[in-house]
């Protein structure tokens, strides 16, 4: 049985990755700080899968107690999400990101250079395309200059884990999400940030449950078919099975490069008014919701070419919008 090391495991995709590794038989060790989420995602995991995974509250940052961790543990993979991941408040506290997404990152990398590991899968970003030219976005999109710290954190993680792959021999694959929204549908775990939400669900469910008083609608001036913009969500579920085809590729030496990566989307754009109306619809809730200016930073559409994806690592999505939204809304519900 392989042992899978997941930072930030007890997070909103890292809980949901635990969960489809401990299913195929993989045993799971956490690691996470607890900054944005709670020790109760634990017993979820646990209620869900049967097994406990193996769990240790450690700030990456403390290079010490990551390098005790390691003497006292073994791992065949790591899938590190672990990461400070706001976007509007990464622009205001720039050095808190890059000491927090790339100083860990380093740890990381060099415990797993010195204990020669192998097997590293980076949670990264289609941030890293911004505004791309064409669209869909394939991995051929040139990566353009960030627009928020947040997004340049993730660029600079890829190219530290490609001269660390290049130099040390660590296969490694880095996973450029597009937007995991819903839940298990068990709605056992779930997305649950702590404070205001940095994402569009959240937002939409918090309002729906009168927790929000309303739903602001960043721009209805962009040059899309409804004036908002537009972005891919795909199902957390099935971003959480992608990274289970990824570690199986490093695994079985499939893989063709030390340092591969791939977009994980559905390939479908939907905008935020196709958001609010399918939440609505399939939920039989009213939003109250307001169109107000963009907000900095935003770019106006962005969806998958997933085709690598799907060919590569053999994985395409199953779940639906129509799904993950109804998933967010019950997952909502049982918190209140």
């Amino acid at each position: 049985m392989k042992r899978i090391l997941v930072t930030g495991g007890l997070g909103f995709i890292g809980s949901h990755t635990v969960v489809e590794l401990q299913n195929e038989g993989f045993e799971v060790v956490i690691i996470d700080d607890l900054s944005n989420t709670t020790i109760s995602v634990l017993d979820s995991i646990t209620e869900i899968t049967g097994t406990k995974p193996d769990f240790h509250q450690i700030d990456l940052r403390v290079k010490n107690d990551l390098k005790n961790f390691f003497d006292n543990n073994k791992v065949d993979g790591i899938i590190h999400f672990a990461a400070f991941k706001a976007v509007g408040e990464s622009m205001s506290k720039p050095l808190d990101y890059y000491e927090n997404n790339l100083g860990s990152l380093v740890y990381l990398l060099q415990e797993m250079r010195d204990r020669k590991l192998d097997n590293f899968i980076f949670s990264s970003s289609c941030t890293v395309y911004g505004q791309a030219d064409e669209l869909p976005i394939t991995e051929n999109a040139p990566v353009k200059t960030a627009e928020s710290v947040y997004g340049n954190t993730k660029q600079i993680g890829e190219e530290i884990i490609r001269d660390a792959s290049t130099a040390h021999n660590i296969n490694t694959i880095a996973l450029r999400y597009f937007n995991p929204v819903g839940a298990h549908p068990t709605v056992k775990i779930g997305e649950l940030p702590l404070g205001v939400p940095a994402n569009l669900i959240p937002f939409v469910t918090q309002t729906a449950a009168g927790i929000r008083k309303e739903l602001s609608v960043f721009g209805d001036d962009y040059p899309t078919e409804d004036g908002t913009a537009v972005r891919d969500y795909i199902h957390v579920v099935d971003l959480a099975k992608a990274h289970i085809a990824a570690l199986k590729r490093l695994i079985g030496n499939s893989n063709k490069e030390t340092f591969e990566y791939f977009n994980v989307g559905t390939g479908r754009g939907t905008s935020v008014l196709e958001i609010i109306n399918t939440f609505e619809k399939v939920n039989n809730v009213k939003l109250n919701y307001k169109i107000v200016g963009r907000r900095e930073g935003d770019i106006t559409a962005a969806f998958a070419d997933t085709t690598i994806a799907n060919k590569e690592l053999n994985w395409k999505t199953e779940k639906s919008l129509e799904e993950a939204l109804e998933s967010a809304w019950k997952w909502q519900q049982k918190q209140s």
